[in-house]
């Protein structure tokens, strides 16, 4: 019995799950759930706990106990009959318990319910701090919730559950829920939102405060879940609030009103609330994520589940109302001020998001007609109305017009009832479209022209409307932006003559208070657009407003009415500005052009006073006369139309073969000429130098004309002379005609200019015609070299002047598929005339009329261009293939054939022995130098050949063409080393060639890259190949890289250093050439800078090579001074560990080298030490991949250690590494500058090292400093660099340690360091920046305290060293070595006078402070006599207070 009922009382104790997993050990059988479901009814009645009883129905472990024994097949007859059980249970029990205690079973069941809701959401006070905090459910409370609601629709499916009731008991106690409670009793259809919201008035504010609370929190980084079901609460909620509150109905109940007008407030609360935290936003910048938040909720797609397509336009509207009228707090007059500043550009993002959100939904037409809707009717926030504006023109294409036509019945309303506020709607508006640009809206001075400015205008209809915009004008005037008043005197509305004083009224109120403003209006232009910032200089503004007014009146035939105007309104510019730039005194031409017909029209309408004109004609005399010009025709034609008949005269001469008549033609034209050119007559005679403006349109309309007529008529004559007979069976036609055109420079100037421009702009719109006739021009230019001047090219392209063919060659450049092709013809068309031309004179006289420059384009274009000419290439020794065609002609009348390509003809030339023959010629062969240049130029996105045929073509030229080729005959003789140093020369000259500046120029080449990545593959390969192939003949040193690349390079750095003279041109050079040099050892394999040597069998590396140039050349050009760049120092590094992989004893080897870097060159250990931390994994992934299970180098660990140990320096003594001082305080450096401004822990790292008396930590101390001042100095160099302060601030804290030891004083004193264990600083910076550092010195010192300053002075040796750097200062001073302060820094940084000021007063100061015996007598007598010249004062002072008598004779020692 006792055991009986100790099991019942045991399992009272146990729950329903573990009640049932005790009895799934038996098999269960057919009627197992009839007995279960009465015993578990014996069970429950004993419980009576009807919370815990749901809590065991919501545990889905039940079900899985239930069948987990029971095998798959029963799995969902046990899942039925678990969930049968489930709900039997809990009715059973509710309507028991209810029946018992005599009340509805659906208080009981809201009472359960409750309970567990209440116990799921913890709102009893048992949950932590943060879950209180927390915006929404945790996941777990969030599961357990929608359990309880599935279970709760089960009841309310059995009828034993009332929600409403659920409801009224929850809020008893005037308890609310969190919203995402809410938002699962509307999903799951227990308790609708809408239905809360009408059966409660205390939810509108909670759901506010809800919402507002929501947005302002952010789920954390790994819960996605909980931030999707924040958006869905959010669009739940607003759908159900857009649905309630704005769906339209004819006519709504009295609670239907009630509950829209709760639902609106709601929303507007929120909406009123995202306006503050934009405005906060501006100000304060992360309170725009939660405006963010609630921004996206503006979506169609969002918003629209829960409301039809008309509550939701109607929200839109409603909000869109809201928003443009929310706190009117800025009057017109304040927006008409703070218009410039509302901008798209300026205003918030968020702002504009919300605008573009609120607007997508309508259409263009819609917005602006609401606009107009809410301007009328409402007081508005100037700023959202114009910020929105400004949104829609920018992101709307179709909001101009639109606007257009609002703008256009405001005015209309405007001024037909003479409403003030439409005026001001209208100008505003219009002003806020100008503001965004003329891409999205006219300028506000066009406008107001379209407006005001005619007698269609707006105001124009009676005097009452004139009067009304000139008073509304006026009304404006003190809260006008400047350039608004000048728009408006400028381009003045249209006014009757009978009321212009009205007018003038305004306009003197206008310039009064520009006036005041300061700004003037009298020197701005007739045609500028004086609502945009900037604008051009006076003289250049009245130059475009005379051009201007010729244009159109050469187009209209009419004065402009801003000219007009500008006599009336604007006299003092009129005359000052306006007409000095029209009458300009010139060679009037023999017909009146347009500039002469607008001085008439201007003089026939007495705007131009008698005596400035009378003036004006007399210096046009004067022009004509001192020109010689006065020479005219006999007839009043115009000289062009002379010229055109005389030119079409001589066409028909040259067909007859009227040789005479040709010539008399020819003097009939030249006469003409000089009449159109009017030349200097010492211009006629001896050859002389043309400059050609390359980037200078021709100056006069009637010369372009003039020369194309020439051109065009040159190039039929060419045509029509071919088709009777070839160039060397011609008269000598050409040749006269070129000669007469050669003896007048102004002329000969504007044709080679119109050569130019075609050649280099405008080749591919030429014809074929149009080639041959100007390759022909072009041919005998060059051959009447003797009698034509040289050009100069401005810029100079070209360094020195060059003949006409050279010139035009230059402009020849062969960078595009465009540019190549017509280069080929044009130089084929030309070489074939040549060639055709000189076939029957002496061989010297054939090279005067086949141009050098284009043939060696030839040599270099064709084999690109046709590839099977690299089958058959030429040679200086003749030709290379069969083919013997000896007839000369023949190759022009293929150039002429109309039927013949390009192609054909280059090939028939190239393959002609008289072509090859040329090539015996040195001034005609392509050397090598010359064709890396043109390939450099090539623009690979634009070139004919594909990257593959590129490299062919390439490896073809270096390898087969050049590279056997003799190097008198511009080859490489053979020479690998040659052929690489020629590439190597052009890369690095590349940026500096003459050809380079004229791509600089020519905007359409510089756009894409250059070949440049194509030649350093050559190179890569070419030194590769050299690398493995060993071609020195030197086995026992592979030293064919590694010696030829440092000594091109020190060739390269010696060159730039001897081509400039003054200092800093040469510094300037000097870098270049190491930073072009940089770029290239990039691109080489690191392990080719580093020799390895084979001695006695024994293989170890020899880094002299590489220390000798960083220490020449890299040390030159660092920027910073003392550091080189991290990818720079990591190749370097890695270039050592590779080569250490060919030795024997690669660990050993590695630190042999880095021993020898640690003494030799400083510079690459300091920047080593500075960059160890990024160095660090990738040579140490490199060596474990080198030298798999070899240990690491121990310098290598020396360098880690040594990082370590500065790191861990301030935490107290540690054992330092057994380092050279250099590389402990270059790692001491590099750890502090990382720290900021740690003053503290900078200072415990220096007492740490104070307390260690020995030489080691002194010199380590004293290395640092240089560092550090070496920083301060730059910063002073570079202030975009370097935190100045920052620098400073660890010298002082140095200083403080040191100042008592003489050691500091030598890193300022460059010759007593040479001799000192400091040394190697000198080899850290460059030489120049070793000069500043007196600068420096003084500088910095300052600064300091006068307790440091005392200390210092009373330091043995100090006064030696600041006399010494003080005469270095003066030096500096007196050579402009000086320091300018910057703006940003100027009040912390003195001028150099007040500088040098400074010092002086110090030095005097401790020399009076200083004992006698400081000083030597050798040393008193040399700085006297170095301060005699520069600072006598400073010399007297040595000499009165450090008397040398005083001193005892073995001083003279020291």
């Amino acid at each position: 019995m006792s055991l009986s009922v100790s099991s019942g009382f045991v399992s009272e104790k146990r729950t329903l799950s573990n009640l049932l997993a005790g009895r799934v050990a038996k098999r269960p059988k057919q009627d197992d759930g009839q007995r279960l479901q009465e015993a578990a009814i014996q069970l429950l009645e004993q419980q009576q706990n009807l919370c815990a009883l749901l809590r065991e129905v919501e545990n889905p472990d039940v079900c899985r106990i239930l069948h987990t024994q029971s095998g798959e097949q029963k799995q969902a007859e046990s899942e039925c009959v678990s969930s049968a059980v489930s709900r039997s249970l809990l009715v059973c029990e509710l309507r028991r318990q209810a029946s018992q205690l005599a009340v509805p079973v659906a208080v009981l069941a809201v009472k359960m319910v409750l309970e567990r809701l209440m116990e799921i959401t913890g709102t009893e006070e048992v949950k932590e701090e943060e879950d209180q905090r927390r915006g929404l459910l945790t996941s777990s409370q969030r599961v357990q919730l929608c359990v309880l609601l599935e279970s709760s629709k089960e009841l309310l499916s059995q009828g034993v559950f009332c929600p409403k009731l659920l409801w009224q008991e929850y809020r008893r106690d005037q308890r609310l829920p969190k919203l995402e409670v809410v938002y699962h009793l509307h999903i799951y259809n227990v308790l609708t939102l809408k239905y809360i919201l009408e059966s409660d008035e205390g939810v509108r504010l909670w759901l506010a405060s809800q919402l507002k609370a929501l947005c302002s929190w952010t789920p954390p980084q790994e819960e996605d879940e909980t931030r999707r079901v924040q958006q869905k609460v959010f669009s739940t909620v607003v759908g159900v609030l857009v649905g309630t509150g704005f769906e339209g109905s004819s006519e709504p109940a009295a609670a239907d009103r009630r509950i829209s007008v709760l639902c609106c407030s709601v929303l507007d609360d929120m909406l009123f609330w995202l306006l503050d935290t934009i405005e906060k936003s501006l100000s304060l910048q992360p309170a725009g994520a939660e405006a963010e938040l609630w921004i996206q909720i503006f979506d169609a797609s969002l918003c629209g589940v829960s409301a039809s397509a008309d509550a939701l336009r109607r929200f839109f509207t409603h909000s869109l109302t809201q928003t443009l009228t929310y706190k009117p707090r800025l009057t017109v007059s304040d927006a008409i001020t703070l218009q410039n500043e509302w901008t798209f550009a300026k205003v918030s993002w968020l702002m504009t998001s919300l605008f573009r959100k609120l607007a997508v939904i309508f259409s263009m037409e819609q917005l602006l007609c609401h606009l107009q809707q809410i301007l009328e009717t409402h007081e508005v926030n100037w700023k959202h109305v114009l910020c929105f504006l400004s949104t829609l023109l920018v992101y709307n294409p179709s909001a101009q017009p639109s606007l257009r036509e609002l703008l256009a019945r405001l005015l209309s309303s405007a001024f037909e009832g003479y409403d003030l506020e439409s005026v001001i709607t209208a100008f505003l508006l219009a002003r806020q479209g100008a503001l965004e640009g003329a891409g999205i809206f006219p300028s506000y001075s066009d406008w107001f022209k379209m407006s005001f400015g005619g007698n269609s205008g707006y105001h124009a209809t009676s005097k009452k409307s004139l009067v009304f915009l000139l008073k509304f004008l006026s009304d404006l005037v003190p809260f006008e932006p400047p350039q608004y008043l000048k728009v408006h005197i400028l381009h003045p509305p249209y006014v009757p003559v009978k009321h212009r004083n009205l007018l003038m009224e305004y306009v003197s109120l206008a310039k009064t208070r520009l006036a005041d403003l300061k700004e003037s209006v009298e020197d701005m232009g007739l045609y500028e657009d004086v609502s945009a910032a900037g604008g051009a200089s006076v003289q250049c503004q009245a130059v475009q407003d005379v051009e201007k007014a010729l244009s159109l009146f050469e187009s209209t035939g009419r004065i402009s009415a801003t000219v007009m105007e500008a006599s009336i309104f604007r006299r003092p510019y009129f005359l000052a500005r306006f007409l000095p730039a029209l009458l300009t005194p010139r060679v009037l031409p023999v017909k009146a052009d347009t500039r002469m017909s607008f001085i008439e029209a201007l003089k026939k309408a007495d705007k131009i006073p008698a005596a400035q004109y009378s003036s004006y004609v007399e210096s046009c005399q004067k022009q004509r006369q001192q020109d010689c010009s006065a020479v005219c025709l006999d007839t009043n034609d115009d000289p062009l139309e002379v010229l055109k008949i005389q030119l079409r005269e001589f066409t028909e001469l040259l067909v007859e073969g009227n040789d005479g008549e040709m010539s008399a033609q020819l003097s009939r034209i030249s006469h003409t000429l000089s009449v159109i050119f009017p030349g200097h007559p010492d211009q006629l005679i001896g050859q002389s130098v043309l400059k050609l403006h390359i980037n200078t349109p021709p100056s006069s309309e009637l010369h372009v004309k003039v020369v194309n007529m020439i051109l065009r008529n040159f190039c039929q004559c060419v045509l029509d002379a071919s088709r009777a007979n070839p160039p060397n069976k011609q008269n000598l036609w050409a040749s006269r005609f070129v000669s007469a055109l050669l003896g007048n420079t102004q002329l000969l100037s504007s044709l080679i200019q119109r050569l130019w421009d075609l050649c280099h702009n405008q080749g591919s719109l030429l014809s074929a015609g149009h080639l041959l006739g100007l390759a022909a021009f072009v041919v005998h230019l060059q051959a009447s070299v003797s009698h034509a001047p040289l050009v100069q090219l401005v810029p100079p392209i070209l360094p020195n002047p060059v003949p006409v063919g050279e010139a035009l060659s230059s402009a020849l450049v062969c960078s595009t598929h465009a540019n190549m092709l017509f280069c080929v013809r044009l130089c084929v068309a030309a070489v074939c005339y040549g060639m055709c031309r000189g076939d029957s004179l002496p061989q010297q006289q054939q090279q005067d009329y086949i141009l050098s420059s284009f043939y060696k384009k030839l040599l270099y274009l064709i084999p690109r261009l046709l590839p099977e000419a690299r089958r058959a290439p030429i040679t200086a020794g003749g030709p290379v293939s069969d083919y013997q065609e000896e007839d000369v002609p023949s190759l022009w009348s293929t150039a002429t054939d109309t039927n013949s390509t390009w192609r054909k003809t280059a090939w028939h030339l190239w393959r002609h022995p008289a072509f090859h023959q040329l090539g015996h010629i040195p001034e005609y062969q392509l050397s090598f130098t010359e064709w890396l240049a043109n390939e450099l130029r090539v623009q690979r996105n634009e070139d004919t050949l594909s990257d593959p045929e590129r490299q062919e073509f390439q490896q073809w030229a270096c390898l087969e063409l050049f590279l056997p080729r003799p190097e008198e005959q511009g080859g490489c003789g053979g020479d690998m080393k040659n052929l690489c140093s020629h590439m190597l020369h052009a890369i690095m000259d590349q940026h500096l060639s003459s050809h380079q500046s004229l791509e600089k120029l020519d905007h359409r080449v510089s756009e894409t890259g250059t070949c440049l990545p194509d030649i350093l593959s050559r190179v890569q390969e070419l030194v590769y190949e050299m690398e493995v192939t060993d071609l020195s003949g030197s086995r026992g040193s592979r030293s064919v890289a590694s010696d030829f690349l440092f000594e091109l390079v020190s060739e390269r750095c010696s060159s730039a250093v001897m081509s400039e003279s003054g200092s800093i041109s040469t510094e300037l050079s000097l870098q270049h050439a190491v930073n072009t040099w940089n770029r290239v050892m990039l691109a080489l394999p690191a392990v080719l800078f580093i020799k390895v040597k084979t001695e006695g069998g024994r293989t170890t590396l020899d880094c002299s090579k590489l220390i000798e140039h960083v220490n020449q050349h890299q040390r030159k050009a660092c920027s910073p001074a003392g550091l080189l760049p991290c990818h720079l120092t990591a190749h370097l590094l890695r270039g050592v560990l590779c080569a250490s992989a060919r030795c024997g004893r690669s660990a050993d080897e590695v630190n042999k080298a880095w021993s020898q870097i640690s003494l030799r060159c400083p510079l690459l250990l300091v920047s080593t030490a500075h960059w160890w931390e990024r160095l660090s994994p990738v040579l140490l992934s490199l060596w474990s991949r080198l030298c798999d299970g070899e240990p690491l180098p121990e310098q290598l660990q020396l360098l880690t250690d040594c990082q370590n140990w500065a790191c861990s320096l301030e935490k107290g003594p540690l054992l330092v590494p057994a380092a050279t001082p250099l590389l402990l305080a270059a790692s001491l450096h590099c750890a502090w500058r990382g720290r900021g401004r740690d003053n503290q822990a900078i200072s415990a790292a220096l007492n740490t090292l104070r307390t260690e008396k020995g030489i080691q930590y002194r010199q380590v101390l004293v290395f640092l400093l240089f560092l550090s001042v070496s920083d301060y100095l730059s910063a002073l160099l570079y202030p975009q660099e370097e935190n100045r302060q920052k620098s400073r601030t660890f010298c002082t804290e140095l200083l403080s340690v040191l100042v008592d030891c003489a050691d500091w004083l030598l890193i300022f004193k460059s010759n007593a360091l040479e001799q000192s264990v400091y040394h190697s600083v000198t080899m850290v910076a460059s030489d120049e920046f070793t000069q500043m550092m007196p600068w420096a010195f003084y500088s910095l010192f300052l600064k300091q305290s006068a307790e440091l300053q005392q200390r210092a002075v009373c330091c043995p040796g100090f006064l030696h060293t600041a006399v010494l750097c003080y005469i270095s200062l003066m030096q500096l001073f007196l050579e402009g070595h000086t320091l300018s302060p910057t703006s940003e820094c100027a009040d912390s940084q003195m001028e150099p006078f007040q500088i040098l000021s400074h010092a002086k007063q110090f030095l005097l100061r401790a020399i009076a402070q200083t004992s006698p015996a400081a000083l030597s007598s050798s040393q008193l007598r040399q700085l006297e006599s170095q301060c005699a010249d520069l600072d006598p004062e400073v010399a007297a002072a040595l000499s009165m207070h450090l008397d040398p008598h005083s001193l005892s004779p073995e001083m003279d020692f020291l």
